[in-house]
């Protein structure tokens, strides 16, 4: 099949996605805000989001300029402007998401208030959702689909030639330093460009609403005893805002950027496989292994889009929105599991007796459908891992109602029991992890396992909507707080973000589980472009060395964030404290609360500290890679993996846990006694972990593979211990 196949699907499920995204986007829009107060509360949130992701992208645009200029200077210009096309849908898709966000949020409380129907409250916060799902997949793919189109086909970078009898995929080199490149290098770009946006959206929008949350909780609820978002909180609007920032911009560019990572690390393997495999002489068979993957994730967001309108089309929702916003998911994934086989069995297929024998000697061990194999594989394990992380995080279940009653004993058992559950919670998803890796090496080796990540990804419009839907309901229940509506409106509300903190854990679980296996496949790349074979002697020195500082960083990683989330709350504390003691009247409720000041701590401290770890991420490979050359840092991926992997789903499962174990509490209406101050503590101790450090985590190794492979083509050949001798 020619090109015209990917133009002709992956184009219109990209048009399909975005449409009906800014057609959800108008529909939400046109919903009533509700009273005057509701107003007012949700302008404020608005602003001062908008005032945050503004300067917050004016940084990023600075550091990013450089970043391509130097990708334009030392790689090729064609990979600097790959990176900024991958920053731009990157970003407008974490904008974009954040406006309806800010938006949706009081229509969400309105709607709450007019109906008092779990229902339809639940249909219009997932609109407001499915527009942040549809644009991550959406943008993502028109960014492919341009780089693709304009450089593999425009610039004929998918052209092959003979070299000493062997078929090879054409090189450029850069007329600077000399060195040759090809597409994978601006593949790599791409995915560079999407992963600086999720590193500084994470970080920064991360460190802003735990910052917020953790004041607001510290002071408001355990030492002034006042409920959840109460409006005498000077802190409660700044929360509110960093859920938009951190929860809904945030987590769409660490998806997106998931997502992006998927499709390219197995396009950039099918590429290195070509050209080190002499016997891959089919360039057919080359440009399909390149194009199924963009292909897969086409037909995956044609899918999302039947699965996200069975709630919106379906006439009357039931009362259990943890059973819609399955059946959305599983809508979704089971129409991508069918469309993928049709694509894949009919993609693959060829009479030629020679393509037949090039399939087998590949390494496709079912055939031509070893592909769809793959990726249903990482499909079903991804939603394992979601079922795991959902036993370990939902207040059904005992892990959480565990913590709960520990609470009756203190803050302190609290914090024990709930760092226990997460410790055991890192065991199940990485036996599953383990299992997807083995079946899908067997079955279609290190491609096999590039496409399981892609599977698992597959349907993250659908993902990403089901998350987003939880912060907008959090922010609807502090509108209703702040408004003075009836109790009756926040328990629907509340409700909402309950099973919004579980959904969030399942996707946090997708996105680490895919990461882990695109980080294999762009390892495999990265082996490729300095050796000839996939051999990495662990227990060399270079290697070895490597792997053990490779395993350390993601501990300095989180600690930095940890400290920097800390740092911003302590000062919150200070003034949510100095504002109770000095402004007469605000504890009675007789006077009003200095937000501004709150929002602005917030964004100094997000801003100011989100920078360092952001350039330690990107910077710490490319020194080690000039100092010690290609096999110690391939190591230090291999160590940095591992233990960001546990990392991620301890501190996400334990965080959500904690949250849902407060949530537990209130719901049996023990709020304000000692066990649910206890649980205060725990889900306090809990926010930065699973909103900052586990999310993170999972861009922290992709984006060092990522800048790994960008510039081993320079550090393999050029660096000190080479130049030593050594």
């Amino acid at each position: 099949m020619s090109s015209q196949l990917l133009m002709i699907i992956v184009m219109v499920a990209v048009v399909l996605g975005l449409g009906y995204a800014a057609l959800n986007f108008f529909l939400t829009k046109k919903l009533k805000e509700g009273n005057e107060r509701m107003q007012e509360i949700a302008a404020a949130i608005r602003e001062g989001a908008n005032a945050f992701i503004n300067y917050e992208y004016k940084i990023v645009a600075i550091i990013g300029s450089c970043i391509a200029v130097l990708l334009a200077i030392v790689i090729s210009w064609e990979t600097g402007v790959a990176f900024v096309i991958g920053a731009v849908m990157s970003a407008t898709a974490g904008f974009i998401g954040m406006k309806i966000a800010t938006y949706c949020n009081v229509r969400v409380t309105n709607e709450a208030n007019e109906t008092r129907n779990m229902g339809k409250t639940l249909k219009v916060a997932f609109r407001g959702g499915s527009v942040m799902g549809l644009c991550v997949a959406g943008f993502a793919l028109l960014g492919i689909l341009i780089v693709y189109f304009v450089f593999g086909v425009g610039m004929n970078m998918l052209e092959t030639t003979m070299v000493n009898g062997v078929t090879d995929i054409v090189h450029k080199t850069n007329p600077i330093t000399g060195q040759a490149y090809s597409l994978s290098l601006v593949l790599s770009g791409y995915a560079l460009g999407c992963s600086i946006i999720a590193m500084f959206n994470r970080v920064g929008g991360g460190i802003y609403t735990k910052a917020a949350d953790m004041g607001a909780d510290l002071v408001g609820k355990t030492e002034v005893d006042l409920p959840e978002d109460d409006p005498r909180n000077p802190a409660t609007i700044a929360d509110n805002v960093g859920d938009n920032v951190g929860d809904v911009a945030g987590l769409g560019a660490d998806l997106l950027e998931s997502y992006v990572g998927a499709i390219m690390a197995t396009a950039i393997l099918a590429i290195e496989i070509f050209a080190h495999n002499v016997l891959f002489y089919s360039t057919e068979l080359f440009r399909q292994m390149i194009m199924f993957p963009i292909l897969f994730a086409g037909i995956g967001l044609i899918g999302c889009i039947i699965g996200i309108s069975y709630p919106l089309i379906k006439r009357k929702l039931s009362d259990n929105p943890h059973r819609e916003l399955n059946l959305a998911t599983w809508i979704s994934a089971g129409f991508t599991v069918i469309l993928g086989f049709v694509l894949c069995f009919f993609f693959f297929k060829s009479d030629d007796p020679l393509y037949a024998g090039q399939i087998k000697e590949i390494g496709f061990k079912a055939g031509t459908i070893t592909p769809w194999i793959c990726a249903v594989i990482g499909i079903a394990v991804g939603i394992v891992i979601g079922i795991i992380s959902e036993y370990y995080t939902s207040d059904k279940y005992n892990p959480t109602k565990k913590i709960a009653k520990a609470s009756e004993d203190g803050s302190a058992l609290t914090v024990t029991q709930g760092m226990a559950t997460g410790m055991i919670s890192c065991m199940l998803p990485v036996v599953c992890l383990g299992v997807a890796i083995f079946a899908t090496f067997a079955l279609g080796g290190m491609y096999g396992v590039g496409c399981g990540a892609m599977g698992m990804l597959s349907f993250v419009a659908a993902t990403v909507s089901v998350d987003t839907y939880g912060p907008i309901s959090d922010n609807a229940g502090g509108i209703a707080e702040m408004s003075g509506l009836e109790h009756g409106v926040r328990e629907i509300t509340d409700e909402l973000d309950s099973v919004g903190n579980t959904t969030a854990a399942i996707g946090k679980g997708f996105a680490i589980g895919s990461a882990a296996l695109a980080t294999m496949s762009m390892m495999s790349s990265y082996l490729y472009s300095f050796m000839e074979n996939l051999a990495l002697d662990i227990i060399s020195r270079d290697v070895l060395v490597g792997a053990i500082i490779g395993a350390a960083l993601p501990f300095l990683f989180s600690g930095m964030l940890i400290n920097a989330v800390a740092n911003a709350a302590g000062h919150m504390v200070e003034e949510v404290r100095r504002q109770f003691k000095e402004i007469p009247g605000l504890r009675e409720g007789n006077a009003m609360p200095d937000y501004k000041t709150c929002i602005e701590i917030s964004s100094k401290g997000a801003l100011k500290q989100m920078v360092v770890p952001a350039i330690i991420a990107i910077a710490f490979p490319i020194v080690c890679g000039f100092l010690f050359g290609a096999f110690f840092v391939g190591g230090l991926l291999i160590g940095a993996t591992l233990s960001a992997i546990m990392l991620a789903i301890f501190t996400g499962n334990s965080g959500g846990a904690w949250d849902n174990a407060k949530k537990y509490i209130e719901k049996s209406g023990r709020k304000g006694t000692d066990a649910h101050k206890a649980a205060v503590v725990g889900d306090t101790v809990g926010d930065p972990l699973k909103d900052t450090v586990g999310p993170s985590l999972d861009i922290l190794i992709k984006i060092m593979s990522t800048v790994s492979l960008v510039t081993v083509v320079v550090f393999s050949k050029f660096n000190v211990l080479g130049l030593l001798g050594l």
